[in-house]
């Protein structure tokens, strides 16, 4: 569905995208914007795209915050690392003192570190797992401790967590066990918080995407072989970042006003 085509459902209501300044986090970004949200951004390097031709070559302004201003739409960014707590808090004020609410939150921000070979799940490197869990389950949580005294006050919210299918199988080989620990931390983080907040009104769900190749992605896919990975998903493909945009349209929006606490794969069936 074009963006024009989107019917406007979000008018009057605010969103925060935590890595947000490319790939998925920055479609997550422009389809809220398209359904009538105001989005603030928040990314250690709101020009990050910059790193990766494709990426670069498919921006159509200078920032994601520009992309949601040229919908229409009122837009904040913020250079911040979302394993300072305190610098998550301060961004989030600053949305509350700019615009007076904030309703909708994608906790997007994450990723890992380093090669599947030297990440095995016997051998891991204690620091690096140290950094991956803070930058994936504290990230998280420290987006979610920002944005829940607001939200409960005004008893309405939307929380969308990232997870990722690594957390739903383990590797063969045991790689990327930090990476994938992390994830499986914020399905159940996930569904405490859904517990906790639903009587305020507040729906928490999460979305766990398969392989969606994006501009740091793409490389890893590449040298594993994007057609091999495709061969094994029964759609036959890999994912796009509007793929995923769709699924976090339909945890914010009044489709799922009685869903929360779930964690919704979209892997074209990858993981059974």
């Amino acid at each position: 569905m074009a963006a024009d085509e989107i019917q406007p459902k979000l008018l009057g209501r605010t969103a925060l995208v935590t890595g947000g300044a490319r790939g998925i986090g920055r479609a997550y970004a422009r389809r809220l914007a398209a359904l009538g949200a105001d989005v603030a951004v928040l990314d250690r390097d709101l020009r990050s795209y910059a790193e990766f031709e494709a990426e670069a070559a498919a921006m159509t302004a200078e920032s994601t915050m520009a992309e949601v201003e040229a919908a229409g739409r009122r837009s904040l960014g913020g250079e911040v690392d979302i394993t300072d707590a305190s610098g998550v808090r301060a961004f989030v004020d600053r949305i509350l003192a700019e615009w007076g609410h904030l309703d909708i939150v994608v906790c997007n921000a994450g990723g890992g570190q380093g090669e599947p070979s030297e990440t095995k799940a016997s051998s891991l490197d204690l620091e690096m797992f140290d950094a991956v869990v803070k930058r994936n389950l504290y990230g998280t949580v420290n987006t979610c401790i920002a944005v829940a005294p607001g939200m409960k006050e005004q008893r309405w919210g939307r929380i969308v967590t990232v997870s990722s299918q690594a957390a739903r199988r383990g590797a063969v080989d045991g790689g990327y066990a930090h990476y994938a620990s992390a994830k499986a931390g914020i399905e159940l983080y996930t569904r405490y918080l859904a517990q906790e907040l639903g009587p305020f009104g507040i729906n928490v769900n999460c979305i766990a995407p398969g392989s969606i190749p994006t501009g740091r992605l793409s490389v890893i896919y590449d040298k594993i072989g994007a057609d091999r990975l495709a061969k094994r998903v029964p759609l036959r493909r890999l994912g796009t970042p509007e793929d995923c945009a769709k699924i976090i349209e339909f945890f914010v929006t009044d489709l799922a006003d009685f869903v929360t606490g779930v964690v919704l794969p979209v892997d074209g069936g990858a993981v059974p």
